[in-house]
């Protein structure tokens, strides 16, 4: 069994572009999810060069070296968290559901993400939450008080206070901008 960290896995679309890379590819995957596929057997370094170079045209890269694996999968586990998990304002502590998700003692994840991405994993959080902010801005679909609450921000003036801060617009002004502009959670 083989497992390959692939950075830029973000949604669920990514998940199956390079779930047919690995089909294309003539490769067996036993799992595959946000930033990670596990194959059924080992790769010989040539195809595991044919298979990084499809993914490079993709828009992914296969990560070798263990620190940028583990950098890899904790911000997939943000993104689950952030944009996919419906219990982001009801679960534990941010710094406890990863240390346990990743297996690893968070002062551990917390200086290696610093030293790796240059930013701490609580600025990373709140980039990403600001950006699925700005997606259910657009979407039109909750108001501010109940983006809030899913949101896990104490108050809604506290959300406007954060959201102000990283985009230089309130909600209200940015939802009614014409030039609404995201980011791409890869990006990020």
């Amino acid at each position: 069994m083989k497992i390959l960290n692939i950075k830029n896995m973000v949604c669920p679309r990514c998940v199956e572009a390079v779930a047919k890379i690995m089909e294309e590819h003539g490769l067996y995957v036993t799992s595959i999810k946000l930033g990670e596929v596990v194959l059924t057997e080992d790769l010989e370094q040539p195809h595991l060069d044919n298979l990084a170079n499809s993914l490079s045209i993709a828009g992914f890269e296969l990560l070798s070296d263990k620190k940028s694996k583990i950098v890899n999968q904790l911000k997939s586990e943000i993104i689950k968290m952030i944009y996919y998990d419906d219990d982001l304002g009801t679960s534990e502590r941010l710094s406890s559901r990863l240390s346990h998700s990743l297996g690893v003692d968070y002062s551990y994840l917390s200086k290696l993400f610093s030293e790796v991405e240059g930013l701490t994993i609580e600025k990373y959080v709140i980039l990403q939450k600001v950006e699925r902010i700005k997606e259910l801005l657009v979407n039109n679909e909750l108001s501010i008080s109940e983006i809030a609450f899913k949101m896990n921000y104490s108050s809604s003036q506290h959300l406007s206070r954060q959201f102000k801060s990283i985009t230089g617009l309130t909600p209200s002004e940015f939802k009614s901008s014409t030039g609404q502009k995201r980011i791409s959670l890869d990006k990020i």
